[in-house]
């Protein structure tokens, strides 16, 4: 997903949950899986390249960091690994064709948006789930507006280029994407709340 619509999101789920310094830090750490280092060789970050088992065990790894960091006092670390793990979930529906295989089971008549299962486990465990393909280098033309129409042109139908819902740009899909990466991030924000101890949580949302 664009840069803009990762901080929307985060907005839109965490506003009035975690304190304003704790917001600050979280949306670091998402936003830090974008730079340069984060697209190069880290498709477990993206869900790129159908690299489904590695995301999963990146976002585990994630989560696991947060109880003993709060334990240590490293309220940072904890605010970090949560934003770097809900970065990776919300790419899931980006770049994945969840959303393509959900709405060919749910689409007649066309559902609203807002009423998209983020986890349906059979589409989770589906063998037909599948997400974009990096075609280095031609697939760095996508990302130059002026050369996007040539690398669509060149570029196969299963490239990232083809697959990817990352803004409203790339159709109605997108905003069924976008609240399925919304509902994720509050789920998981509702599952460290259901995890912590209150008095580690307090830490977490507040920075006390």
């Amino acid at each position: 997903m664009l840069v803009s619509v990762h901080v929307q999101l985060l907005h839109e789920a965490l506003d009035g949950r975690v304190s304003p310094r704790a917001f600050e830090a979280i949306l670091a750490g998402n936003l830090g899986q974008d730079n340069l280092r984060g697209q190069l060789g880290h498709d477990e970050y993206h869900f790129d390249n159908n690299a489904f088992e590695k995301s999963r065990a990146y976002i585990q790894a994630q989560r696991l960091m947060i109880l003993p960091a709060l334990q240590n006092g490293e309220v940072a670390a904890a605010w970090a690994a949560f934003g770097r793990l809900t970065h990776t979930l919300q790419d899931f529906y980006a770049h994945s064709n969840y959303v393509a295989l959900w709405l060919s089971r749910h689409g007649d008549p066309l559902p609203p948006a807002s009423g998209i299962d983020p986890v349906d486990l059979d589409l989770v465990a589906s063998p037909e789930l599948r997400s974009g393909r990096l075609y280095y280098p031609r697939e760095a033309l996508y990302f130059l507006p002026r050369f996007r129409k040539l690398a669509l042109s060149i570029l196969p139908r299963d490239s990232h280029a083809h697959m990817n819902l990352d803004s409203a740009a790339r159709g109605p899909r997108f905003e069924y994407a976008y609240q399925a990466a919304l509902k994720r991030t509050v789920q998981e924000f509702e599952y460290l709340r259901s995890s912590l101890p209150p008095e580690l949580f307090s830490m977490f949302a507040g920075g006390s």
